[in-house]
């Protein structure tokens, strides 16, 4: 199987989630016919809304940082699929990536052919699967595994983490996980077992109490962000943040002094979220700052240089939105605002755009390839209401176009919504960078 034919087979399975039937029986049934390759590594299991994906790159570069042979598993990919796998902080090859995903193809054909009546296993669940047996085939001794959503029925939930983490809890695919912050926590803390350790990022203060109530059901230990670990002395420059991680015990504090190569200031508690999670794994740590000073998370605050400066930023729901206002308004608060911006169908578009809106001078509205992907007109009468200056263009190349012609040479573009938006925009900007 070549990577095209892969990435053919994966998409073949695209379906519409609403339709899906929930629950781990296709998984378990999967991973089963694989020989189980999720038991093959050591595994920390990250969830949450906001920041698990940076929170589980700066944990992964941690650990091999400390010399340890890696595996990370995020999703959803920009711009290819083998993004998805990351093996030893390179994206997995497409021999790599070919070789787990026809793995997987022939465990759910012999799945199919059978009498187990659990239906073929959806696109997750047999990507999931894929990055499992692509860990396994590498022989790597720790797998970071970002649960794709909620948690408690996630596919990636048949792992058993030595230490689970959950970052901060906000609304996204309420849809699929409710609408109210306690069903969200509960979901989320599906992921604690019995035997591991946690890691909890700062909560609002219904999800904290169903975290910890969980916790306390499974005899998990918690470790506790702004309780067991604290940011001290939080200093910047230009939106790069430096401080101490400063660890209480028993009265006195280790300290851990940390720049991060990462933009933002929320950064700051997901870096003091991998550090407590490495840390309670017994990472030295002079490794966990080489590790979260090395760490790299594309196309989250990432800027593009020329004049006009581009930030790129996956703003898709309400808490990425606000965090993006919140670092413009600090850092870019003089400068004109040139607004990219392109959504999917299933996000709370109103209420992100009106976080978004409000800090831009001008709005471009595009889309990205993608099926789900939001056609600019229909998205100019959604949010129509929300700002005086709205344009459109059909790609993001042409946005990226219009919003240069627009533009001095001290203002900022920014392009911001779906994941996979950003990953075109992403593509065009170093295609044009590779050309000089």
């Amino acid at each position: 199987m070549s990577y095209s034919e892969a990435v053919q087979y994966l998409m073949s399975l695209l379906g519409d989630i609403r339709g899906a039937n929930f629950g781990l029986r296709r998984i378990e049934a999967l991973i089963a016919s694989l020989g189980h390759p999720q038991h093959s590594f050591r595994v920390v299991h990250v969830a949450g809304t906001n920041g698990k994906g940076s929170t589980a790159a700066m944990i992964e570069s941690g650990l091999r940082a400390a010399g340890h042979s890696t595996g990370l598993y995020t999703s959803p990919h920009m711009i290819r699929f083998n993004e998805r796998f990351k093996i030893n902080g390179q994206d997995a090859s497409n021999e790599q990536f070919a070789a787990a995903v026809a793995e997987v193809r022939a465990a759910n054909e012999r799945l199919a052919a059978g009498d187990s009546g659990e239906g073929h296993a959806t696109l997750f669940e047999s990507v999931t699967a894929a990055a499992f047996c692509s860990f396994r085939n590498a022989a790597v001794d720790w797998g970071v595994i970002e649960v794709g959503l909620g948690g408690r029925l996630d596919a990636t939930n048949v792992v058993t983490p030595e230490v689970a983490v959950i970052t901060p809890i906000d609304f996204d695919h309420e849809a699929f996980l409710g609408k109210s912050e306690e069903f969200i926590a509960g979901e989320k803390a599906g992921i604690l077992k019995r035997g591991s350790k946690a890691v909890i990022a700062p909560q609002k203060l219904r999800a904290a109490v169903v975290l910890a109530k969980r916790a306390a059901e499974l005899a998990v230990p918690l470790v506790q962000i702004g309780d067991d670990w604290r940011a001290e002395g939080v200093t910047h420059r230009r939106g790069y943040y430096r401080f101490d991680a400063a660890k209480r015990r028993d009265g006195r504090g280790d300290r851990l002094s940390l720049q991060l190569p990462l933009a933002g200031e929320h950064q700051v508690e997901n870096a003091l979220t991998a550090v407590a999670a490495l840390d309670a794994l017994g990472v030295a740590h002079p490794a966990i700052r080489q590790g979260i000073e090395q760490a790299r998370w594309p196309g989250r605050l990432e800027y593009f240089d020329g004049q006009p400066r581009i930030l790129l930023d996956a703003a898709h729901n309400p808490a990425g939105a606000r965090v993006l206002a919140r670092f413009l308004e600090k850092h870019h608060a003089g400068a004109a605002i040139h607004l990219i911006y392109g959504a999917v169908r299933d996000k709370a578009i109103d209420e992100v755009a009106d976080l978004m809106f409000a800090r831009a001078d001008r709005v471009i509205l595009t889309r990205s390839q993608v099926s789900r992907s939001v056609k600019p007109e229909v998205l100019r009468q959604m949010v129509d209401h929300l700002h005086a200056r709205i344009e459109t263009a059909p790609v993001v190349e042409q946005a990226i176009e219009l919003a240069r012609a627009g533009a001095r040479p001290e203002d900022l573009i920014v392009i911001a919504g779906s994941i996979f938006l950003i990953g075109e925009a992403k593509e065009a900007l170093e295609a044009v960078t590779a050309k000089g």
